[in-house]
């Protein structure tokens, strides 16, 4: 198995156990959960709920780490409504609350408030999961508010904002590269002006450590992440105008390539596979799979798509879920829900299956054809599932509130069994979605929707 060696230096605390999930993807990054004496399948009725809270709204999945349960969500100030579409913008005035619960029982520990104006599309909350890093916990909002909180009280200990602190351009969508923590350093795509794309943080205190790289406009929405290439630890950052290799200590650029992506939409994180090769996927622009030298980059394959219609697409052209890589296949969710199997070594298709991203709310005519559905009353355009891998097979959470337990091989999508943790309540879609990435640790599943936070039994 392919152990995902796009690997995060993260520094796990030492009070950190091998059950958390501290920040977006785990706690390596790899997006894999590594748990084991996990469910087979689920027990009639689907897993057990241990508990739920009531939440706010909001895009980012949950952290768990130590006991601890810590989310992001949007707060709404009186006589203040989101938009109802998803690409209306007007200015609405709220705030943003970071929350620490109990993971044993969902009660409480703490909560810190700010105040925060909204204009963005898909107004409904914050993106990035919170980074948990020992005693301190990160999280950065919508509009650009950093914080660095203590896990113990929620206390503020250090704060930034990149539009005032760093003069950068609010994303279209809003901030969604989720911090990373790398030593004694905390490494955010600001999208600041003056080469301040990427900066590091001391972590501890604030001070600003390095400043790299100069982009006008909008900054992306990929997550920054560390791989290794030959002996090399770089610092992979994916913006709308090209992939860069930073060197992480000190962010200069190793090497670039440039891939200009329309709309901005660098979402899913890029992956690092054996080769020293690595995999970018986009909506738009499909994949492309680069091998990386000393200073240069070369392409190895390339989506010839015309469009990200599925009549138009050929490799992977994925809206937010990062592809997962497993013995010489690619594994990835489509720009209209279908869960694709690729051939890592050329992005030939070898298989796609429309069941992960489609639940009990899919209409009969449209759950009955193996093709995508373009048109109303149920376009399926940017139809989700994220996809976990956890030993031979694969936990996925897909947007209608379903977790399934699922292996995908070369030889396609095997089904073992599925039930309903949560509902779908965005509307700013077609139709009502979650799109969320779960957390799981010590055998359970972390999910929220604008509404509840669930925490379920998946131990044996």
């Amino acid at each position: 198995m392919n152990r995902w060696l796009c690997l995060l230096a993260f520094a796990v605390p030492a009070v950190a156990h091998a059950d958390d999930w501290p920040q977006w993807l785990g706690t390596d990054r790899s997006g894999e959960w590594k748990e084991t004496g996990i469910v087979d399948k689920f027990p009639k009725g689907g897993p057990k709920k241990l508990w739920s809270v009531k939440v706010g709204a909001g895009y980012a999945g949950p952290a768990v780490v130590d006991g601890k349960v810590f989310i992001t969500e949007r707060l709404l100030d009186d006589g203040q409504k989101s938009p109802e579409g998803g690409f209306a913008v007007a200015e609405v005035g709220g705030g943003e609350r970071v929350r620490c619960f109990d993971a044993k029982n969902g009660n409480e520990l703490w909560k810190h408030d700010y105040p925060c104006k909204y204009k963005v599309q898909y107004a409904s909350g914050p993106r990035c999961t919170p980074t948990v890093d020992g005693d301190k916990v990160y999280t950065l909002g919508t509009m650009g508010d950093l914080f660095c909180l203590n896990v113990k009280d929620g206390k503020p200990v250090w704060q930034k904002n990149f539009v005032k602190d760093y003069k950068a351009t609010v994303p279209v969508w809003g901030f969604a590269g989720h911090p990373l923590v790398d030593g004694d350093k905390l490494i955010c795509v600001v999208g600041g002006s003056d080469e301040r794309l990427v900066m590091a943080f001391d972590k501890k205190t604030g001070k600003e450590l390095w400043n790299s790289q100069s982009l006008e406009g909008d900054c992306g929405y990929s997550p920054p992440v560390i791989c290794t290439f030959g002996k090399t630890r770089t610092l992979v950052i994916w913006h709308p105008k090209a992939v860069v290799g930073l060197d992480p200590e000190t962010g200069k650029r190793l090497w670039k390539h440039d891939f200009e992506v329309k709309y901005s939409l660098t979402a899913p994180m890029p992956r690092k596979l054996d080769g020293d090769r690595l995999l970018v996927v986009s909506f738009y622009n499909g994949a492309q799979m680069l091998k990386v030298g000393d200073k240069a980059v070369s392409v190895e394959w390339k989506s010839k798509g015309k469009g990200e219609t599925p009549d138009k697409t050929d490799t992977l052209h994925s809206i937010m879920a990062t592809p997962v890589v497993k013995d010489g296949y690619i594994y990835g969710v489509c720009s209209y829900g279908e869960l694709r199997g690729l051939k890592a070594d050329t992005g030939e298709r070898v298989w796609a299956d429309m069941r992960a991203s489609r639940g009990r709310y899919t209409p009969k005519k449209v759950a009955e054809s193996e093709e995508p559905s373009t048109g109303q009353p149920w376009n399926e355009r940017w139809g989700l599932a994220f996809v976990i891998p956890n030993g031979d097979r694969n936990f996925l959470f897909n947007e209608q509130g379903e977790l399934i337990i699922a292996k995908l091989s070369p030889g396609g999508y095997e089904e073992i069994d599925r039930a309903v943790i949560l509902e779908p309540t965005n509307k700013m879609s077609g139709h009502k979605v979650v799109w969320m990435h779960p957390a799981f640790a010590d055998k359970k599943c972390f999910a929220r929707n604008d509404d509840e936070l669930v925490c379920v039994d998946l131990a044996k």
